[in-house]
């Protein structure tokens, strides 16, 4: 289905719905939700899910620079 399509669809539903407005509000809520997803960074997270990560990297294996070695260089000695 193309976004022309699905956007007639959506535009029908509406139409049908049009006169009660406890499902207009309904839908304008979820559309919000819709949106807010869309907009969202992947990369942004919580000031808890921010320590959370901290904990489990302190958990990991931890790897040491060598003298004159390159990041690259431990990328792949480390694999």
């Amino acid at each position: 289905m193309t976004a022309i399509q699905m956007n007639a669809e959506l535009l029908r539903n509406m139409s049908i719905i049009a006169e009660d407005e406890n499902l207009l509000k309904r839908a304008a809520k979820y559309l919000r939700k819709l949106v807010a997803e869309k907009q969202k960074d992947p990369t942004e997270f919580s000031k808890d899910e921010f320590f959370a990560r901290i904990d489990q990297a302190k958990k990991g294996p931890t790897f040491e620079l060598r003298q004159d070695e390159t990041l690259e260089d431990l990328i792949k000695r480390v694999g």
